[in-house]
């Protein structure tokens, strides 16, 4: 059995950020507890970047075609498809 990471990771490191930017926005900070909660956004920031990105491989691999070749589509919604079918011709 493959070790997996913990599912919610990436979900308490997004709740974290969120609290961190509402914390900035919301409260005057000394500079220095400030400066402190914007560094914790970025590594947190960069974290989720990562593991989406990471996530966005893996995707591309499952859904790669018979020759390895990776199938990239864009993600748009039934609705859209069409309202813009119009727009392509």
């Amino acid at each position: 059995m493959a070790v997996r990471p913990k599912s919610n990771e990436f979900e308490k490191a997004f709740q974290q950020l969120e609290k961190i930017v509402q914390r900035l926005e919301a409260e005057e900070l000394p500079l220095d507890e400030s400066l402190q909660l914007f560094e914790e956004g970025i590594r947190l920031s960069r974290f989720c970047h990562q593991r989406l990105e990471d996530v966005e491989k893996k995707i591309e691999l499952i859904l790669a075609d018979a020759k390895g070749q990776p199938v990239t589509e864009p993600f748009e919604e039934e609705a859209d498809d069409e309202d813009n079918a119009g727009d392509r011709e």
